[in-house]
Parts: structure tokens; C-alpha cells; sequence
């Protein structure tokens, strides 16, 4: 385990810098390194770490914008996905899901011992369209007993939650049901300790397309998640999508006009709630993603543990537009991030 000993208090004080697995103090490394200053950018806001983490383990970038493994190139998805058309002009829809232990890098230098799905956190995006048939073949390449728990509809047997539904380290389940009903679920492992098993990265994003498409837009996925890296039940990183402020880094690019919807998951475990707030702008909000009206036009929104929200915007201006958790704690331990509005001359 390389997870450092970090307190909650040390991560605030420290501004969540980690240089080589070293925290190092903001302000130190502000004065002494001109080229450590120049990698924080955005002036004051840039809270979050020196350099980078390694992307060819886990690319936040590519894992907003990708679902049924889009993100791997067509012989390797193959092994992961398959649709098949059925008679009814559904499809059948196949994956290859496996659990694993394996080391993250949540802040550059800094590792996380996760349990995850396919190696990484959050587990890979599935989607489907409303009464597709879905089926998830399941292998626990893991250490401990898991399971995959989907939120929606399916019988019982397929809820992976008993006691007698868990699948020991080196077993397999196939978990088969109809996608519905439409709207934005999640998955995550159901075995007990269950905040264990989430908390250690067991949760994905599952999402169900109504048979009437939604209106074409720049779709986003962002899971909001935190990391107890000394085990004292408490967080000391929030990220969306696991790197903390990888995102005030590489900036979420958009199109000024262009409708964009953000699939907004809350898997934060140990804090009652998580939030997102967007700068400068405003959005509509569509909770769980089961109905096609308009709960809310915010630009502050409060999920509890699993739930989750559709939100929809279209930027009015260019420029650089930050999003964060509205608890500042969890915005200056790296849930905090950037999008850039584009217009086409820019």
C-alpha cells in the first residue's frame, strides 16, 4: 500500500499538492519553483496537485464522454461489448464485467488500494435504450466475496444484495434483465460491509435512454466520489471522477450554444450529501432522469449517497466557467474543475 498517512486536516492545509507521493505546501511550492507556479494556472482557484497523474490507467477526459467501452478501440471492445439485434427491434446487450483489486493514482504520487470493476473507478458506463435486454457476465477476480447491484427494475435473483447472491474470488454470475425504466441508475457491489465496498471504488454508472431519443446533445458522465486514503472513515480527496481537480488541469471543453447534459452521480460514501455548482450559469434539472420535465433551474444542486440527476445547460459565453462541491471542504480536497465554452472561432 502506498497511501500515505494523511489526516483530513493535513489535505486543507496542504491544498491537496503531492509531488513523487510528497505533500508539499501550496505556498511553498508557489515560491520556490517557477515552473510549479505556472502549473497551478487559474491564479488562487487552482487548488489541486503539481503534475499528473498517468492517464493510460485512467483517463477522466475519455471516461466523460464514454459508455459500452467506446473508448477502446474496436478488436479490443469486442471482448467487453456486444449487441445483438432481436426480433422486436431491441437489442441484446452483453458485457464482460470482472472485479479486481488494483492501485489508483487519486493525486499525483498518491495511490489508493481500490477494489474496482475492470481496473478502474468508476467501473465502466453501461447504457441501453428502454426494454433493451441486458446481460452482464460477471467474474470476481477480486480478493473478498462481491457483487453487482443495479438500480431499475429486474427480479429478485438478479438483485446481487443476499447474503447467497455473492460471487466468491474466482467464481462468475451472469446477472440478466430488461433495461427499465428509463433514467440515469448506477451499479455498485452489495456486499457487506457495503460502505466498504463502495467506498472502495464497487460502483458505476447505468444508464437507460427513453425509446424516444432526448434531443441531441454534448453528453457528459461525472460520478462524484471520495477517498478515505487513512481509513478512519472520514475523506481526505472529493474528485469527480476520482482525480482530484484533474479537471481545473484539463478543462471540460464545450460549445457556447450547444446543449450539454451532464449525468450527475453521487457515490460519495462517509458525507450525507455531495453538491455541484456551476459558475455563471444556470441549469435544468431532471432528478433520477425518469420523467422529460423540468424539476428545477438552479445552478446549485444537493444529491444524497446514490442519487442522481440529469442537468442540462447551453453556455452563453467563452471563457472558462468553474464547477465545484458548494461544501468548500470538499472543493479545496479536489472536487473542483473547470469547463471551457468554445465558440467556433476560439
Amino acid at each position: 500500500m502506498r497511501v500515505p498517512d494523511l489526516t483530513r486536516r493535513s489535505w486543507i492545509q496542504t491544498a491537496v499538492t503531492a509531488v513523487a507521493g510528497t505533500v508539499a505546501a501550496v505556498a511553498g511550492a508557489q515560491d520556490t519553483n517557477p515552473r510549479q507556479r505556472e502549473s497551478f494556472g487559474h491564479t488562487t482557484h487552482a487548488m489541486g496537485p503539481v503534475g499528473r497523474t498517468d492517464k493510460s490507467i485512467f483517463d477522466p477526459s475519455a471516461y466523460l464522454r464514454a459508455w459500452n467501452f467506446s473508448n477502446l478501440p474496436a478488436s479490443e471492445r469486442s471482448r467487453f461489448y456486444r449487441e445483438t439485434r432481436r426480433p422486436d427491434g431491441s437489442l441484446l446487450r452483453e458485457y464482460e464485467l470482472y472485479a479486481v483489486d488494483r492501485e489508483i493514482e487519486i493525486v499525483p504520487g498518491v495511490y489508493f488500494p481500490a477494489w474496482t470493476y475492470n481496473g478502474q473507478v468508476p467501473g465502466p458506463t453501461i447504457r441501453a435504450t428502454e426494454g433493451d435486454r441486458v446481460r452482464v457476465n460477471f467474474t470476481n477476480q477480486g480478493s473478498h466475496p462481491h457483487s453487482i447491484h443495479f438500480h431499475g427494475w429486474h427480479p429478485p435473483e438478479m438483485d446481487g444484495s443476499m447474503p447467497a447472491q455473492q460471487v466468491l474470488p474466482g467464481e462468475r454470475f451472469v446477472y440478466e434483465f430488461d433495461a427499465e425504466p428509463y433514467g440515469l441508475h448506477l451499479y455498485h457491489c452489495h456486499t457487506a460491509p457495503l460502505k466498504r465496498h463502495i467506498h472502495k471504488g464497487l460502483y458505476g454508472v447505468f444508464l437507460v435512454d427513453p425509446r424516444e431519443a432526448r434531443p441531441a446533445a454534448d453528453e457528459l458522465v461525472m460520478v462524484m466520489n471520495g477517498f478515505d486514503t487513512n481509513f478512519d472513515a472520514d475523506n481526505e480527496v472529493y474528485a469527480v471522477n476520482s482525480i482530484a481537480s484533474f479537471y481545473m488541469h484539463e478543462p471540460v471543453v464545450v460549445d457556447v450554444g450547444r446543449l450539454v447534459r451532464i449525468y450527475l452521480v453521487n457515490l460519495t460514501e462517509f458525507d450525507p450529501i455531495n453538491s455541484f455548482h456551476l459558475h455563471g450559469m444556470f441549469f435544468d434539472v431532471f432528478r433520477t432522469g425518469t420523467r422529460g420535465m423540468t424539476e428545477e433551474h438552479t445552478d446549485t444542486l444537493m444529491l444524497c449517497q446514490g442519487e442522481r440527476a440529469i442537468l442540462e445547460t447551453r453556455f452563453r459565453y467563452p471563457g472558462d466557467f468553474m464547477f465545484h462541491a458548494h461544501q468548500s471542504e470538499f472543493a479545496e480536497l479536489g472536487w473542483m474543475g473547470l469547463f471551457r465554452a468554445r465558440t467556433a472561432q476560439s
